[in-house]
């Protein structure tokens, strides 16, 4: 089923490129699993699951060079040894592992969202499509979600709300080359990147279903 039309709109994005491994450098368009993890913001249930079709870009493509401090090492996960102890580094200090990292976003960014979603195995014996659809629709029109949407990575948040219909896509038109799709975690143990090749006519990037095979693993 076709999901309610979405505009999202963000003073900055950064949709990570996975070959950059220390600078932070954005794709010039989001991830159609960034924008999926947008939807579920807004609504997320076990019975469904979102699949973009369609992003309209709105504002021309504009770039941003910033500098942010990023911690260089992450929280060990103690033992319930450790714990129950309270022995070894349970914590990690800021100052001794900052580092000042460049980075290259994207600016004044603004989306139109065309996606549908589906019924999992997950689902229960009451829940169907028109149940779910007018859940996400009456969250979008009050502007409510579960958990804050962003662009990208998390200190990027982004507003949302219905499609205005005087707003259009530009008139660019471009070939970004493969790109990310989404993380196929089918094996938890061994999770596989897929990508896609993204072109955009004129504003608009379709995306295509990941059993496609225009998807590649």
């Amino acid at each position: 089923m076709k999901l309610p039309t979405v505009d999202i709109t963000a003073d900055f994005a950064c949709f990570t490129r996975p070959e950059m491994k220390v600078e932070r450098t954005s794709y010039e368009i989001p991830t159609p699993s960034a924008l999926r993890n947008i939807l579920q913001c807004i609504l997320w249930k076990p019975a469904i699951d979102y699949q973009l079709n369609k992003i309209e870009v709105l504002h021309p493509i504009k770039w941003i060079n910033l500098r942010r401090n990023e911690l260089g090492n992450k929280i060990a996960n103690p033992s319930t040894k450790t714990m129950q102890q309270n022995t070894g580094n349970l914590g990690l200090y800021i100052e001794d592992n900052r580092q000042l990292r460049a980075g290259l976003f994207l600016r004044d960014v603004a989306y139109r969202i065309h996606a549908s979603f589906v019924i999992t195995n997950k689902a229960g014996a009451n829940d169907n499509l028109a149940k779910f659809f007018e859940m996400f629709q009456r969250r979008l029109q009050k502007g409510q979600c579960f958990t804050q949407p962003y662009m990208g990575t998390r200190e990027f948040s982004c507003s949302f709300q219905p499609a205005d219909d005087n707003k259009h896509p530009i008139t660019e038109s471009k070939d970004f080359g493969w790109m990310l799709y989404d993380i196929d975690f089918s094996d938890a143990k061994q999770p596989m990147p897929l990508f896609y090749q993204a072109k955009m006519e004129h504003g608009v990037i379709n995306i295509p279903t990941r059993s496609s095979t225009e998807v590649r693993g």
